[in-house]
């Protein structure tokens, strides 16, 4: 898979020279009344990630225009490029070594509260897995889902919600990007199908 711009491992290290950082709250308009009660309700604990982790707007020295999603899988960030040298920066967990998407890709799709159909390869690494779940706080996808595409095909890989924010800054799921369910429902409302998406 090719980069545009600058090589992967320039980009990497353009990213990890990002400072200057400020909190970024995610707009209150940007939650649903379906939103806020499921989310209320959610039945997992709530974590807050690391302090690193959590969003920001950052100085971001990278060349993609405005709009292009980034993700750095060796630092855990998610930066949606913002232009004159900002981004924003979201925490995320990444795919487990030897499973996490590589390359680019569009945004295919787009899904709120979507539903979980396991692949065949996910059922098979992992005990127990249902054959299908339904849309809510409890289904892994989260609150929102972007599901990535090269032209026409759906890669697999999607960047979505979370119902373990405890794992954000790790590397542990199956190859997709998972999202603070607040950080995906904002990024969801910035972000237009067909939005370019580099991963590292």
């Amino acid at each position: 898979m090719r980069f545009r711009g600058v090589g992967a491992v320039v980009l990497a290290l353009l990213l990890g020279a990002c400072s200057n950082v400020q909190r970024a709250p995610a707009p209150e308009a940007s939650l649903t009344p379906r939103d806020k009660k499921l989310l209320a309700n959610a039945p997992y604990q709530k974590v807050q990630p690391l302090e690193i982790y959590q969003r920001s707007i950052v100085d971001y020295a990278g060349t993609q225009k405005p709009g292009t999603i980034v993700v750095d899988t060796d630092k855990k960030y998610l930066y949606l490029v913002e232009g004159n040298g900002k981004a924003i920066r979201y925490g995320v967990t990444v795919g487990e070594e030897g499973l996490a998407f590589r390359g680019e890709a569009k945004v295919g799709r787009k899904a709120e509260w979507p539903t979980w159909t396991p692949t065949p390869e996910i059922k098979q690494r992992i005990a127990g897995v249902p054959n299908f779940v339904g849309p809510g706080p409890h289904n892994p996808m989260g609150a929102r889902a972007l599901y990535l595409y090269q032209g026409n095909k759906d890669t697999l890989f999607r960047i979505h919600g979370t119902n373990q924010p405890e794992y954000i800054g790790q590397a542990i799921s199956s190859g997709c990007i998972r999202m603070l369910n607040e950080d995906v429902i904002d990024l969801y409302s910035r972000v237009p199908q067909g939005a370019e998406v580099v991963v590292l």
